[in-house]
């Protein structure tokens, strides 16, 4: 008798130890959150790609820290590679970002983790007799499917790093193209404020002619409608800056007293080199950010998919174990009986009007929706890196132009005329539409050093990504 027993509570030891390795091995594969909501990765791209550093705030000391190099960038005027720092410290729209990634790292951890067991407890109390039975119910469906809905979820979050890298470019880009707009409006501002105060001197000159009867009423009335038009331009300069100025300040996330920071009035001189490759598309393909993204969310959808169409007539597939206690009445006595068992409860579905075709069908439409929305995805990408060189070149080779010839050219056209009008062989006519096309040349100057900036920005988005928001999931289905 004492042999039997002590087999039997040999068997149950190993039945426990059995269920505890069964347990730990289930566990091991579980994965676990990071320290800062699995952004090292993407804080490592960003400051490879494009050398600014990003930050998740996720507390108080994080939130000063980021406020107080903000505080320290302002503080000094403002440079594109400065701008783009403080929009990656202080803008709220990329903080929402990686609060998705957080979001996405979280269910990935949650598919990771095996299913919750359900506990129930019952009572029914009768004529005086007493039934309790408990349920301990575990899922063997989500426990045998755990590794490839953890395979899902991991690309998903993989995915989702590359959407927060993605979106950091976005916002670098943005920042860097609000700050030359912002620059290039403050130049044109400053330009045209040069040329009033020219118009108001020759208007002021020229009136004073007039009344000693040198010029001709005409004279001064082309002089006096240059120097109203001249403040026109002026006035919608200013209006253009302050726009500008506040375009910028929306990216960088500023208010109250860091919106009063400071700009260049000139935008800086273009670069000697133009950093151009022949090979821009395949770089392209090779370094979007959203289109790893893209292939990584293809890649979950089709195991997803796979699982789904493998799982497709099991609705419910549980391990129950019960344990019951029941009391009666019987006899001027009370009497009590316990009993422990198992249940075994699958639900399959009987494939009588549809055997799966439907569903089939259904995942097959769903992923070549997302194959060809990812080969589109990668055709603009190809075409747009082959615009952005195109555009880049251009806007270089005719920044440089008016740089290099227009400018220096209209210098001596403008120089010749003042000393004709003084030596009295042009009238005002002449001299007024020479310092008018003058003008014009200098603006569109501004203007075209501007476009290289900003085509250059866009040249390296389209390497990078993050230009546009045209690159949504390919996983989605409508």
């Amino acid at each position: 008798m004492r042999s039997r027993q002590t087999f039997g509570l040999a068997k149950r030891r190993r039945f426990q130890l059995g269920s505890v390795a069964l347990v730990a091995l289930t566990l091991s594969g579980c994965a676990t959150f990071g320290g800062d909501g699995g952004l090292t990765p993407v804080r490592a791209q960003v400051a490879s790609a494009i050398g600014a550093d990003t930050i998740k705030i996720s507390s108080r000391s994080t939130a000063a820290a980021a406020a107080s190099r903000v505080k320290a960038l302002l503080a000094k005027p403002l440079t594109a590679d400065s701008a783009v720092q403080i929009a990656l410290l202080n803008n709220r729209g990329l903080q929402a970002e990686y609060n998705a990634l957080g979001i996405s790292e979280a269910a990935f951890v949650e598919a990771s983790l095996p299913p919750n067991p359900i506990v129930s407890v019952s009572g029914v109390v009768t004529d005086g007799a007493l039934s309790i039975e408990r349920r301990l119910v575990g899922s063997v469906l989500d426990l045998l499917t755990l590794p490839a809905r953890r395979k899902i979820g991991e690309k998903q979050f993989e995915a989702a790093r590359y959407r927060a890298i993605e979106a950091t470019f976005r916002l670098a880009t943005n920042t860097r193209k609000a700050y030359y707009k912002a620059v290039a409006a403050r130049n044109r501002a400053s330009f045209l404020e040069q040329a009033r105060l020219s118009a108001e001197a020759a208007a002021d000159l020229t009136r004073k002619l007039g009344e000693t009867g040198s010029a001709t009423k005409l004279d001064q009335a082309r002089a006096s409608a240059f120097y109203a038009e001249t403040s026109n331009q002026l006035a919608a300069a200013r209006l253009e800056a302050g726009l500008a100025f506040e375009s910028l300040t929306r990216e960088l996330g500023a208010w109250g007293a860091d919106a009063t920071y400071k700009l260049p009035n000139r935008l800086p001189a273009l670069p000697r080199k133009i950093q151009t490759s022949d090979q821009a598309e395949v770089e392209a393909i090779r370094k979007r950010v959203d289109l790893i993204a893209a292939r990584l969310e293809l890649e979950a959808l089709a195991q997803s998919l796979k699982l789904v169409d493998a799982t497709r007539y099991v609705s419910a597939f549980d391990l129950a174990g019960l344990a019951n206690f029941e009391r009666t009445k019987a006899n001027g006595g009370v009497e009590t009986a316990r009993s422990r068992g198992g249940a075994l409860d699958l639900q399959l579905e009987i494939p009588i009007f549809d055997f799966g075709e439907t569903s089939r069908r259904r995942n097959a439409e769903i992923y070549m929706q997302a194959v060809n929305r990812f080969g589109m995805l990668a055709v603009n990408i190809r075409s747009q890196a082959r615009s952005a060189l195109l555009s880049y070149r251009a806007a270089n080779d005719i920044a440089r132009q008016y740089r290099n010839n227009v400018i220096p050219m209209r210098k001596v056209v403008s120089e010749e005329t003042q000393l004709r009008y003084n030596g009295m062989l042009i009238d005002v006519f002449e001299l007024l539409t020479t310092a008018r096309e003058g003008i014009e040349s200098n603006l569109a100057s501004i203007d075209a050093q501007r476009d290289a900036f900003l085509a250059g920005i866009d040249f390296q988005s389209a390497i990078l990504g993050g230009g546009t928001a045209e690159a949504a999931s390919v996983a989605n289905s409508d």
